[in-house]
């Protein structure tokens, strides 16, 4: 039996909390957070076993400590718990950039017992009450070792990771914080600019917002991710961001001088080698843009038309996450969409669906 310790029980946190708690039923889970109310749910929930306060005597006792809050908050709990910590114990993070805690690593001299973690999940939502035992599940985990970590201790850590559904991938700091600037860090900012963009040009009846169509929403999509922990992002891999934004603002004027000049070449092969590489990455079910278990059928415009879809799903007890009819279809096939919240529940529906005669379309 191990013992395990968090500071911050948040989407990240809950998450793996719960995970640990699924895969290892004998582990003890202690956890502080600045909510009370999130420690209660998660005392009452069973998630944690214990709930300790900001300096606690307990966290002696973990073999793992993971720093879930802030970064700001994390980096300064490295110095209390440098004096807390048992012999042999390993604190580690879920922070998206590493160069900042690292170097306070380095700073206090603990790089033999500190390995930095990212794992590559998350969602728009924010909170212990998002939380999910599934967050991290076939995830990548980046896992960033300090200098001086004994390979063992690694071994160890990264078949704890393993142990909870994920995929742990060794890299450096230094590499994790320039790849994330241009897979994770760039793409947020886009989102942004892009929404506050179409926001700028609107009129006032609003019409871009009306007909904003799919395309438009699943590439924006991340934009209702939280103002403040991208606002530090952007603070605290600030060197890494400005290069990779330097590289794509050079792209956009390329790209508007081909389209000034009416470059038929170029802009063909802007747009044939931007799908065959899309179409290369692996499509995961997990990070702020989830894999969508969606499917869109047509129906005729009368009463009870979707009520009776739901009922049809219903009775072979498929839940439905979500269900609407389109208004924009320039790139969605059929009138009604329907969200599922697992494949299985997709397939079983358009199996169903099919069966009843109705024309289903899976994205």
């Amino acid at each position: 039996m191990k013992t395990i310790g968090f500071i911050g029980l948040g989407l990240i946190g809950g998450s793996i909390a719960k995970a640990i708690r699924k895969y290892h039923p004998d582990y003890h889970i202690l956890a502080y957070d600045q909510n009370r109310e999130t420690l209660a749910s998660a005392l009452s929930g069973n998630t944690i076993d214990a709930v300790c306060e900001a300096k606690d005597e307990r966290f002696h006792n973990c073999d793992y400590i993971f720093l879930c809050a802030p970064v700001e908050f994390n980096i300064q709990y490295l110095e209390y718990l440098k004096s807390v910590i048992k012999t042999g114990a390993i604190i580690t993070d879920v922070g998206s950039v590493k160069g900042i805690i690292h170097g306070k690593v380095e700073e206090l001299g603990m790089e033999g017992c500190f390995i930095g973690g990212h794992p590559m999940a998350g969602s728009e939502k924010t909170g212990f009450a998002h939380s999910s035992d599934r967050l991290i599940e076939n995830a990548y985990y980046i896992v960033t070792p300090g200098g001086e970590i004994a390979l063992d201790k690694l071994t160890d850590f990264t078949e704890l990771i393993s142990s909870l559904g994920a995929i742990p991938m060794v890299l450096t700091w230094e590499e994790h914080d320039f790849i994330t600037a241009g897979v994770s860090h760039l793409p947020h900012i886009i989102a942004s600019a892009l929404v506050n963009l179409v926001n700028m040009l609107d009129n006032d009846a609003e019409y871009m917002k009306t007909i904003a169509a799919g395309g438009f929403r699943d590439i924006t999509r991340i934009a209702s991710s939280s103002p403040v922990m991208w606002q530090q992002i952007c603070l605290e891999n600030q060197k890494n961001i400005s290069s990779v934004l330097d590289e794509f603002i050079r792209m956009l004027i390329q790209i508007r001088c081909s389209v000034d000049n009416k470059e038929a070449k170029n802009l063909y092969q802007m747009f044939a080698s931007s799908r065959d590489y899309r179409d290369s990455i692996d499509v995961v079910d997990n990070g702020p843009i989830r894999k969508a278990y969606v499917l869109y059928l047509d129906i005729a415009d009368e009463a009870g038309g979707i009520a009776t879809i739901a009922t049809i799903l219903a009775m072979d007890k498929i839940s439905i996450k979500n269900i609407g009819i389109i208004h924009n279809r320039e790139f969605e096939e059929g009138v009604l969409k329907i969200e599922f919240y697992e494949e299985d529940a997709l397939n079983r529906g358009a199996a169903l669906l099919r069966k009843r005669n109705y024309i289903v379309y899976e994205r």
